[in-house]
């Protein structure tokens, strides 16, 4: 997986890239089946007026070979909203993953229960 990491309002220090990388490498055993993803990975401060203090925002967009994932976390601590996006994209991985496999089973629940109402029709005459 090709991460590309970008900082906006804040200086993307060797640490912090380190860290993004660590923890969206992790991720790459979600996403074995497309080696070809790429992770577009923006960090960086949220300049809303309306809210005091510092306030971290982490964004993570996966894209690739069927995927178009997307997760986005505000925090007071800008590793605190790296690991709650990681979270979030491994949440939505999962929940693609299962509903994926639930209509393949469904779709093939179909064709078998149509194999055997060809045989009972079949079997009667």
């Amino acid at each position: 997986m090709k991460i590309n990491i970008t900082a906006k309002g804040i200086e993307l220090t060797p640490a912090i890239s380190e860290y993004v990388t660590r923890k969206v490498s992790a991720l790459e055993k979600y996403f074995e089946s497309s080696p070809d993803a790429v992770a577009q990975v923006e960090v960086g401060k949220s300049t809303q007026h309306h809210k005091s203090g510092d306030v971290f925002r982490a964004e993570v967009h996966i894209i690739g070979a069927g995927l178009d994932l997307y997760a986005t976390s505000e925090q007071a601590d800008l590793y605190a909203a790296i690991d709650v996006v990681k979270d979030e994209i491994i949440s939505t991985a999962m929940h693609k993953k299962g509903k994926f496999q639930t209509m393949s089973r469904k779709g093939g629940q179909a064709v078998k229960n149509m194999m055997k109402g060809l045989n009972f029709f079949k079997r009667r005459k």
